[in-house]
């Protein structure tokens, strides 16, 4: 299959184990179905020298579609790099359908600070509806949450264990239903119970 302008940012940004495989992934489901406003963005994002923390965009289809699964109408973005999710949101959701931060919230998107996903968690469980979504980036840090703190890269080590220690609280939290999914950098999915 051939590389071409739609090629991954970079495949560190996947966790699959064949940039073949992550390719393909991207070539056969994401890219044919990607909206032309959203594939603009990911590729000037490309050029940005720090386009690594773009969101992936096989989990960016992820959220398109818990988006419409839950007819989101009231979505909440926490972090905002140059905009594929916040773009994403607002070109799934009705058209009457809000982005805002006041009242009682269908979907959240959480790609911030890791040292603070705890308290961004804290406060979403009180601005999300029952059943509501929020999906965390990021939540397997480049594999690094599987490794010794030896093993991992020295700019990695911090942020590393915030986000162990964030996935350790929300694995225990019994008012949410939570996946890990192995989509770009790792997002957890959770869905508020009571």
């Amino acid at each position: 299959m051939a590389m071409d302008s739609n090629k991954a940012i970079s495949f560190s940004k996947g966790l699959l184990q064949s940039e073949e495989l992550y390719q393909y992934v991207l070539e056969t489901s994401v890219y044919p179905r990607e909206l032309e406003p959203l594939r603009e963005l990911r590729m000037l994002t490309t050029t940005h020298p720090r386009a690594m923390m773009a969101t992936a965009p096989d989990a960016g289809q992820l959220m398109e579609m818990l988006l419409m699964l839950v007819n989101a109408q009231k979505t909440i973005e926490v972090g905002v790099f140059t905009g594929y999710s916040l773009l994403l949101t607002a070109l799934s959701i009705p058209e009457d359908g809000k982005h805002g931060n006041e009242g009682s919230f269908d979907f959240a998107f959480v790609d911030a600070d890791k040292v603070n996903y705890w308290n961004y968690h804290e406060r979403l469980m009180k601005l999300l509806k029952v059943r509501g979504i929020v999906v965390y980036d990021n939540t397997l840090w480049r594999g690094t949450v599987a490794l010794s703190k030896k093993s991992t890269l020295e700019n990695k080590k911090s942020s590393r264990q915030f986000i162990i220690e964030f996935n350790k609280l929300l694995a225990g939290d019994s008012r949410v239903q939570i996946s890990h999914a192995l989509l770009g950098d790792g997002i957890t999915i959770y869905r508020r119970i009571y």
